[in-house]
């Protein structure tokens, strides 16, 4: 009877391997091929230590995505915790807002960036009427940060406004009246209890930043991202087994992050995310 369900699931799986063999593996697959065909072959991969941009744009890739993802976790949870304990007229309407970022594609926030920290943008403004000279923050990383956070907020306090109603009140009344005072039961009790669901936003916002570009393309002035040297390696230089390499190695790093972060909460990072 068991044989007699081979053929039920092998239908019933069909259509996903079908999926990930035309649109993830085939391709996947090429774009290796293509970062080796190159004229040092296997060897461009290794141009991500070998050549000083390349380098230093991963580096700061990665470090602008951690700064991304620390800040969007402790902005996100706290207002995540206020808006589930704390219901009240127009919660709902801040809620909406706060998850609206999420409608904009990347070049409508870098415009926005620009509107607010650009040379005539509000931040300027206001600055050279204080202090007497504009602050221009758009288009360089600190541009770039506000406007990876502006978008990565939203996705983070979803995943753990559904974490913390999910939190059991009794346990954090069982902490004090132990005698656990306020910041106990947050180290003790609830960041414990969030763990899995802070572990899987932050994986997803870290690799969102590594790989988003319409952001970084809109404030590309002093900016260098893998994303923006990928894009100038195949667009200006024509150097497609480059941009090929240096895409595989974007995606090799960010598969490792997801990777710790299912292997730091287990399963759980698939249900929270």
């Amino acid at each position: 009877m068991i044989r007699r369900e081979y053929p039920r699931y092998f239908l019933l799986i069909l259509p996903a391997a079908i999926i990930f063999i035309t649109f993830f593996f085939v391709p996947m697959t090429r774009l290796a091929v293509v970062g080796a065909t190159g004229d040092e072959g296997v060897a461009s991969y290794l141009s991500i230590i070998q050549t000083p941009r390349h380098f230093e744009s991963m580096v700061a890739t990665v470090l602008l995505s951690i700064g991304v993802t620390a800040f969007a976790l402790v902005i996100s949870t706290i207002a995540g915790l206020f808006l589930v304990r704390n219901r009240f007229r127009g919660s709902e309407t801040l809620v909406s807002l706060l998850t609206f970022p999420l409608a904009f594609p990347g070049v409508v926030i870098g415009f926005m960036i620009i509107l607010l920290a650009g040379r005539q943008g509000l931040i300027g403004s206001i600055s050279n009427y204080l202090i007497g000279y504009k602050v221009v923050l758009a288009y360089s990383m600190w541009g770039l940060f506000l406007g990876y956070l502006y978008f990565s907020i939203p996705r983070v306090i979803l995943t753990i406004m559904a974490a913390a109603e999910k939190l059991d009140p009794a346990l954090e009344e069982a902490a004090q009246s132990l005698g656990a005072s306020s910041w106990e039961v947050i180290v003790d009790v609830i960041l414990p209890a969030l763990k899995p669901g802070l572990i899987a936003s932050g994986a997803i916002c870290f690799a969102t930043s590594m790989g988003a570009f319409g952001t970084a393309f809109t404030l590309a002035t002093n900016i260098d991202v893998l994303p923006m040297t990928i894009y100038t390696e195949f667009t200006l230089n024509a150097n497609i087994a480059g941009a090929a390499s240096l895409s595989i190695i974007l995606g090799i790093i960010t598969w490792i992050a997801l990777l710790l972060a299912r292997s730091l909460s287990g399963s759980t990072v698939a249900a929270s995310g």
